[in-house]
């Protein structure tokens, strides 16, 4: 057993034994070793002159030496005016003030050159160390028991302020680092930061390694010059066996220590969330990779297969050379073979586009761009099914035209799908605030508020028909373009049954800047959207 015991003084240990001999006395054969430290003692310097500062310890000192010359100057001119108690309760009171301002060393000294002073010009006899009224003689003693005793309650009182103080700062310390997470401050970053800040060092480092005779190598720092090793901090802790937290800057005290030590825990609570949070995300994306791949292999088994089906069919019939087929169903055939290529390309446009969508590698390039021009490409004039009304005079777009008609284009071929023959899609545009909003009104069945949001999930169709058209990407891609382009596509009831889709866009605003170039007319995808909507 190794313990650590201050070293004591006679009269303590006349007192009683210790810690140290109690456990020596009481261990049996268990071996005991008793460290100590040079610095202890019965001598140990008392931390008095660290706890007032500087400036107050030098006017302490100037008040003990030259206030009891200066008291003693004044009451010899006014010797007639006075007698002995009340010099000698001035005197005590110098002593107070003095021990108020200097603490406990200034004090002393103060009274003892107090009672000199006194003894030796204003108790009888005069100009001499004697004193002959015994009733004087115990005046000054009093006097100087009440300094001293005055003294250190005055030493005791600012160390025990000071003791608060810095209990306050350390409560304060902590109740903000226990509400860091609270107020956003969740990364190991912003808790290295908010360590420099409240340690006023340069630089705080989290360090790493993976065993005891690995480098370390620099996680995260806050500051200049961060420490690539824990034997360059002035102050360092351990966060876990392979972490460390190094300062640099100033080296820190022990109370000082005590609040590292809880940021490290700290720390290390993030660094482990962290790990978790990776973790998680990792299994997320693994989920959902196997969802879309189970989800993407039914797509293909029917969706992909139909038309692929129809179109090797059909053109199988056309290569037969046992059938003479006429022109009227050699075009039957063909136009049948031009739908399924079409829907073909439809569902893989769809999911690469939701592919760039899941990756962030859409980019959009924004410029100005007019209604008209958006909705000329997307619907053609004679496209009977779909009516316009655009309200005139609507101002420009901030947009990107290609991302933004693709958009458009496959939440008009949703409306078509769903609207019934006799009932045409009806597309508005209107200006609200500082946005366009267009509106897709289709006359279908609708669909139910618990399901209004679930239809722009990735492979979502209408009550998860499974004869339906599409994969169900066409509305996931239009909201994750038009959001791109800084739009958003949402969904509401149509009044007397249907589904209105509303397409916000924000509202081009001219550059003020006469040097700017101007936008240059790029799209980021081709506008085949007339295409699609071709009945």
């Amino acid at each position: 057993m190794v313990i650590g015991e201050s070293r004591r003084g006679r009269f303590s240990r006349f007192l009683s034994r210790g810690v140290g001999a109690t456990i020596i006395r009481d261990s049996g054969d268990i071996d005991v070793l008793v460290v100590t430290h040079e610095q202890t003692g019965g001598h140990a310097r008392r931390p008095s002159r660290l706890l007032l500062g500087r400036r107050r310890l030098a006017a302490g000192w100037a008040l003990a030496v030259l206030g009891p010359w200066l008291l003693a100057w004044g009451f010899a001119h006014t010797r007639d005016l006075h007698s002995l108690p009340t010099e000698l309760m001035m005197f005590l009171a110098l002593t107070v003030v003095v021990g108020l301002v200097g603490g406990m060393r200034p004090a002393i000294v103060t009274a003892a050159l107090g009672s000199l002073i006194v003894n030796y010009f204003f108790t009888p006899p005069l100009y001499t160390l004697t004193i002959a009224e015994p009733e004087n003689a115990f005046a000054v003693v009093v006097f100087v028991l009440v300094g001293v005793a005055v003294a250190t309650v005055v030493d005791r009182a600012a160390r025990r302020a000071k003791l608060a103080a810095a209990a306050r700062r350390e409560a304060d310390t902590l109740f903000l680092l226990s509400g860091a997470v609270l107020r956003g401050e969740d990364t190991v970053e912003a808790m290295l930061a908010r360590l420099r800040e409240t340690f006023g060092v340069t630089s705080a480092a989290l360090l790493e390694r993976d065993d005891d005779r690995s480098p370390w190598r620099l996680v995260a720092a806050s500051g200049d010059d961060p420490c690539r090793r824990p034997e360059e901090a002035e102050a360092e802790v351990s966060v876990t066996d392979r972490l460390a937290i190094a300062l640099r800057g100033r080296p820190l005290p022990a109370e000082e220590v005590r609040v590292l030590n809880a940021y490290a825990a700290q720390v290390a609570v993030l660094v482990e969330r962290a790990g978790l949070r990776a973790e998680a995300a990792e299994a997320t994306r693994r989920a959902e990779g196997n969802a879309m791949r189970t989800t993407l292999l039914a797509a293909v088994s029917h969706d992909l297969r139909t038309p692929l089906a129809t179109i090797k069919a059909n053109v199988s019939s056309l290569l037969a050379g046992d059938v003479d087929f006429s022109a009227e169903d050699r075009h039957t055939l063909l136009s049948t073979v031009a739908e399924a290529t079409d829907r073909l390309d439809r569902v893989v446009a769809n999911l690469l586009d939701m592919s760039r969508l899941r990756t962030g590698a859409v980019t959009p390039l924004h410029r100005a761009a007019s209604v008209e021009e958006l909705l000329s490409a997307v619907v053609p004039a004679e496209v009977g099914a779909v009516r316009w009304e655009v309200t005139p005079g609507l101002p420009l777009l901030h947009t990107d035209p290609g991302l933004l008609e693709r958009a458009l284009a496959n939440v008009v071929e949703n409306a078509l799908r769903h609207s019934p023959p006799d009932a045409p899609v009806t597309v508005a545009a209107s200006t609200h605030a500082e946005r366009v909003e267009i509106r897709v009104v289709d006359r279908g069945r609708g669909v139910p508020d618990d399901q209004i949001e679930e239809i722009f999930e990735p492979f979502q169709r209408l009550g998860d028909v499974p004869g339906g058209d599409g994969v169900g990407l066409g509305l996931a891609v239009a909201r994750g373009f038009a959001r791109a382009v800084g739009g958003d596509l949402t969904a509401e009831h149509t009044p007397g049954g249907g589904l209105t889709m509303v397409l916000t866009i924000p509202v081009h605003v001219p550059a003020r800047d006469d040097g700017e170039p101007p936008d240059e007319d790029v799209t980021a995808l081709p506008t085949s959207g007339a295409a699609l909507l071709t009945p």
